[in-house]
């Protein structure tokens, strides 16, 4: 009892130094660390979290939902104030939400909406129909200079099935690219589309790359394709890995315009190697500086800064949400975006 009483008194000696004291224990559940993007997530919060004063408890789940799902159960157990959750499946949460509103514990859905919960007090993300209308213009622009006229014979990726932001991104495309299609501009040569059939189980650059060996092999023997939309970085390098493994972006064969998302460094690279033609940049301290203010104004009781209250209906609830604004990156503009906001240093890129 006496060593407890001593290292008592020496942290409260510590924090009176310091004038810093512990606001709350934010407990930060994340997908993976297979993605670039994630960890940028979680440092980012982490870092503007104990800026803020609060103690973080960062996990990855390296995509396995069990192993999710006990991370966010053992933060519950050790009694974190709130939950920030970057969900695997949006819709495997809901007993472990349960549980957490019966312990007072508040529960902000980052960036991927978590589904059929009444208990999601919060969503943090970015305009994402607006990531994929980002996505589909930069295609359609990117076909029309490299290209000419049409039509152009183009192929549609989707995200995760399981992912709800997938839908928003595919559909966000497909109200700039559809009318294109009705019209002929546009070509699906294989004609395959909607989410069922385009669709990328955990975002897979492996299963995009093997798709996309299928569709050149089966439909563009005597055809050459113009347009990938593809709706990820880490996607898109898998499906450009397939095209030049057939020739493309050599000789006469032109690179066909692929986009993404994310703004990962290889993506990047792949831009300025003039391969990939595109991404969609989403700022990860933006998000992180929003889900903050989130935790701030719950934990003291107010109402956080929201500007969407119509939009993200989770099968249960219409979750009160903060959007963000994407932005398109390319040749023209992502030193702008991406080196001159310090995001990335030209050391990283080049």
């Amino acid at each position: 009892m006496k060593l407890k009483t001593i290292l008592a008194s020496a942290t409260a000696v510590m924090a009176l130094a310091t004038g810093v004291w512990a606001e709350g224990t934010v407990g930060i559940a994340m997908p993976t660390k297979s993605s670039a993007r994630w960890i940028s997530d979680g440092n980012s919060m982490v870092k503007q979290f104990e800026e803020a004063g609060y103690e973080t408890d960062l996990q990855y789940a390296e995509d396995d939902i069990p192993n999710q799902l006990a991370q966010i159960e053992n933060m519950i157990t050790k009694g974190v104030d709130v939950l920030v959750i970057a969900a695997i499946d949006g819709t495997t949460l809901s007993n472990a939400l349960e549980n957490a509103h019966y312990a007072g514990i508040k529960v902000i859905a980052y960036d991927r909406l978590i589904r059929d919960s009444e208990y999601v007090d919060y969503y943090a993300t970015f305009d994402n129909f607006q990531v994929g209308v980002q996505q589909a213009t930069s295609l359609v622009d990117g076909l029309k200079a490299r290209f000419g006229e049409g039509p152009y014979n183009v192929e549609l990726f989707g995200g995760s099935p399981d992912d709800n932001n997938a839908y928003f991104f595919y559909n966000g495309a497909m109200s700039v690219l559809q009318p294109l299609i009705d019209s002929g501009d546009v070509v699906i040569v294989s004609g395959q589309q909607g989410m069922d059939t385009v669709g990328t189980l955990r975002w897979d650059g492996a299963v995009a790359q093997s798709r996309m060996d299928n569709l050149l092999s089966a439909h563009y023997t005597d055809k050459e394709v113009h347009g990938v939309l593809s709706p990820y970085d880490g996607l898109s390098i898998g499906i450009l890995s397939s095209l030049k493994g057939v020739g493309y972006g050599s000789g006469d064969l032109k690179m066909p315009v692929v986009t993404g998302q994310d703004a990962e460094v290889p993506s990047v690279k792949s831009m300025l190697a003039d391969e990939q033609y595109s991404t969609i940049f989403k700022d990860t301290r933006e998000l992180a500086r929003v889900t903050v203010g989130m935790v701030d104004a719950v934990l003291e009781g107010g109402e956080p800064e929201i500007n969407d209250t119509e939009t993200y209906d989770n099968g249960m609830k219409v979750v009160p949400s903060y959007l963000l604004e994407p932005v398109a990156v390319d040749l023209s503009n992502w030193e702008g975006v991406l080196i001159d906001s310090g995001y990335y240093t030209e050391d990283q890129i080049k």
